[in-house]
């Protein structure tokens, strides 16, 4: 008898990838197992077959939407050899357009409001600022790092919603101060 083979090997992984639409679209709330089944063009019982629950689904959302912002993140430290090569490129993820994508910056706001009630979601919030930190602490030290950190995620929020964001040249100088580089007038 011949084993048998699944006939949608990626069906798992589209399923991930229609939470991570379906929330971005409809937000958190207005999440089900059947508008994610229809986004993915699934079948229903699909749903129940690949995760135990609507859970253990946006759990395996967000840590896909978060490893991935991660992989992105690290991109704009590829060719950085300095300390201020690399608060050059903490400027230029903030100022990025794609970063601050209106879809990722839902995605972000989703996460940080479920973080607050759900501990398995703030534990993916917790690893995903880890992820940042260790790239930045290639360059700068811990508190540094983490300092860092929380500037980029301040100023990508307010780069997206201030009336009048700051310019490229003035958040690099807000990096540069947070690190510690002499202030020349």
């Amino acid at each position: 008898m011949m084993a048998r083979r699944p006939n949608d090997p990626q069906r798992r992984e589209r399923i991930i990838d229609a939470t991570i639409e379906t929330i971005a679209i409809h937000g958190i709330s207005a999440v089900t197992h059947r508008k994610i089944a229809s986004c993915a063009d699934v079948p229903l019982g699909s749903m129940t077959y690949y995760f135990d629950g609507i859970e253990a689904l946006l759990g395996e959302a967000f840590n896909t939407f978060t490893t991935r912002m991660s992989e992105e993140y690290a991109t704009f430290f590829t060719d950085v050899v300095t300390q201020s090569d690399a608060c050059d490129a903490v400027a230029k993820l903030i100022f990025s357009s794609q970063v601050t994508t209106p879809k990722n910056m839902t995605l972000m706001y989703q996460l940080y409001a479920l973080a607050c009630s759900k501990p398995a979601m703030k534990v993916i919030m917790q690893n995903w600022m880890h992820r940042s930190q260790q790239t930045l602490e290639q360059w700068f030290d811990p508190v540094t790092a983490r300092a860092l950190d929380a500037f980029i995620e301040g100023m990508t929020l307010h780069y997206v919603t201030d009336r009048q964001p700051l310019t490229h040249d003035e958040i690099r100088d807000r990096v540069g101060r947070i690190a510690g580089e002499k202030v020349t007038r």
